[in-house]
């Protein structure tokens, strides 16, 4: 059921950006906001590769894609980056985190989060996934309408 809820919400900000060239997935919903379409992908592939690699996976010395060290507001710029660059990394981070996911042993396995310095489940990890899914897929929702009138669920 986790793995269904948090590919449901990958393939929704995947939908979201359906049918958009790279200058209106760079378009910003509102001011003061900065945040596009094409920013929010970046940011999901850091948040991905974060989660899945570097905690559960053990890769601590693994670059950052986009985000200077430890912020990752940097990722939501999307000036000049174009969407195949955008999605392929984001794209391949939900690959390495799909094959994280269904090689561990159970779904309590115990991962450390230095960030935040703290033992957490690949449970909690999922969990936490979905719900920072969710939560930017509200925000493609308001997006993608200020960007063409597009709306939907």
């Amino acid at each position: 059921m986790l793995r269904a809820h948090l590919d449901y919400h990958r393939a929704t900000l995947a939908w979201k950006c359906d049918g958009l060239d790279d200058d209106a997935l760079r378009a910003q919903a509102s001011k003061p906001s900065g945040l596009s379409l094409l920013g929010l992908v970046r940011h999901m592939a850091e948040v991905e590769r974060t989660w899945f690699r570097k905690t559960v996976n053990g890769e601590r010395d693994l670059p950052n894609v986009w985000s200077h060290a430890d912020d990752y507001q940097t990722a939501y710029d999307p000036a000049g980056c174009s969407r195949e660059e955008a999605f392929t990394a984001w794209q391949a981070e939900v690959e390495h985190a799909r094959r994280i996911e269904l090689a561990a042993p159970s779904l309590d396995l115990v991962a450390h989060q230095p960030r935040s310095n703290q033992d957490v489940s690949l449970r909690f990890i999922m969990l936490h996934m979905i719900h920072e899914y969710a939560r930017h897929n509200g925000h493609a929702d308001l997006i993608r309408e200020a960007v063409d009138g597009t709306v939907g669920a």
